[in-house]
């Protein structure tokens, strides 16, 4: 799908959009993940308001495209998207994490319909995107033009049963299979290569017979060539490896892995929303 001038400038308009819905959210929480839910904003715009298949009036729709979070932690990401995408009101994004909300700390599909799956252990998605892949390919062969997406963490492979989903995923040929990892470096505890090395991470993938792209995960024409390159590949899985910046928009925020796992106060909060601001300024001039 092309992207032109006006596009862009929108997917830039409503990613700041939600960059600044995700700041409300964990301010109003009081806890929750901030860097990853930050870093992640361009490639979820990306996602539903452009390359998806999908319609927020039809959620259950059989035809859609599927999405899973493998990573849920980064799930107030999730949850801004598909508000602002219409699937519910922006009003409920100030439950999140509250007790009895259907915006929990990890997504719980049976508290939200609308999501495809329930996150929790890191590893795990990408087994249960591959069996939705697997189901779809019995079902349909290669003719479907259904696809299954799966958001990962680079921290997430360190887990063994990763690589037991992209090793099956490969033998099956799942070529209506698309992981994007967010490459952004940083776990709770440090960065990745400091804490177990992944590098040369697209050798590995390569290696296990996958289709391998590398983007930027902030520039939306990369976002969308990647998917439209995966989305042309009939012979295997495909993954696109995201290098992004944790944190993304805030300058307090970026590169740092302190702030993988806790969430602004209310003064940082603010200054945090008055800089993205401020960037959504720059931007509009920019595209003048």
């Amino acid at each position: 799908m092309h992207l032109h001038g006006d596009k862009i400038k929108f997917l830039e308009e409503k990613a700041n959009q939600i960059r600044q819905s995700i700041i409300e959210m964990l301010i109003e929480a009081g806890s929750g993940h901030t860097a990853g839910p930050l870093g992640m904003a361009d490639i979820f715009t990306a996602l539903y308001f452009h390359l998806l298949k999908h319609d927020p009036k039809r959620p259950d729709w059989p035809e859609r495209d599927r999405l899973v979070l493998s990573n849920g932690h980064i799930c107030p990401v999730l949850y801004a998207t598909m508000a602002h995408a219409g699937y519910f009101s922006l009003d409920e994004l100030g439950t999140l994490r509250r007790f009895g909300s259907r915006l929990q700390g990890h997504p719980h599909r049976d508290y939200l319909p609308f999501l495809e799956t329930s996150s929790g252990p890191l590893g795990s998605g990408l087994a249960q995107a591959v069996g939705m892949a697997l189901a779809e390919k019995i079902d349909r062969g290669r003719a479907s033009n259904k696809f299954i997406y799966c958001l990962m963490s680079d921290g997430e492979l360190d887990a063994g049963n990763s690589w037991e989903a992209i090793m099956l995923a490969a033998r099956e040929e799942l070529h209506n299979l698309v992981v994007i990892i967010d490459r952004n470096n940083i776990q709770i505890d440090g960065f990745t290569e400091e804490i177990m090395p992944l590098e040369p991470l697209t050798d590995k993938w390569r290696a296990f017979n996958w289709h391998v792209i590398e983007i930027d995960g902030h520039n939306f024409e990369e976002i969308n060539n990647a998917v439209g390159e995966a989305k042309a590949v009939f012979a295997k899985p495909s993954v696109i490896i995201a290098n992004t910046i944790p944190g993304k928009g805030v300058g307090a925020f970026e590169r740092k892995y302190e702030w993988h796992g806790k969430p602004p106060n209310k003064e940082e909060g603010a200054a945090a929303i008055r800089e993205l601001r401020t960037l959504w300024g720059r931007i509009q001039s920019e595209h003048e």
